[in-house]
């Protein structure tokens, strides 16, 4: 199971560029779109998962998600939804892991891909650090195939690296 849902701007909702810009519905918004859907998705895929193998439940994170790794500062809502999400994932796979031990829950880094969320921002990214869909898809199911119930909680970029909380 994959959740790919995220949101990181619509139409006149944007990422904060300074604190005085955090707006209470947006960033509700974006809370339910990336940290209350996926969590919904697992409430009710994670129980009917396989539980005598291998079975994977992963969600679509962002490293701008790593509170550790924020150096940056803005974004306010989005940074805030990946980080919930990171934290859903966790403990998530803390409970899944007692009915099915050979099962990973993970949170996936996909970088930087050429979609209509990463559009607005691209003129930051390095040609070689922008990935087509297909690009990113091939590198997360590489990802995907490596992994055991030992990564089970963990937060991975699509070559596989661990991202910090």
């Amino acid at each position: 199971m994959i959740v790919t849902t995220g949101m990181l701007h619509q139409g006149d909702l944007q990422p904060e560029r300074s604190m005085r810009e955090i707006d209470g519905a947006n960033m509700l918004d974006i809370l339910r779109v990336n940290t209350v859907g996926p969590a919904l998705v697992a409430k009710h895929f994670l129980p009917i998962m396989r539980r005598k193998e291998k079975s994977v439940f992963a969600a679509l994170s962002a490293r701008v998600g790593s509170i550790r790794d924020n150096r940056l500062g803005g974004w306010v809502s989005y940074r805030a939804s990946k980080a919930a999400l990171n934290m859903t994932i966790k403990t998530l796979a803390i409970e899944h892991a007692r009915r099915c031990p050979d099962a990973a829950v993970v949170a996936l880094h996909p970088g930087t891909v050429a979609t209509a969320l990463s559009e607005p921002f691209r003129s930051r990214v390095r040609p070689n650090d922008l990935f087509g869909p297909d690009t990113s898809a091939a590198h997360l199911l590489r990802v995907i195939d490596n992994l055991t119930h030992t990564d089970t909680g963990a937060f991975l970029a699509w070559d596989g690296s661990r991202i910090p909380y």
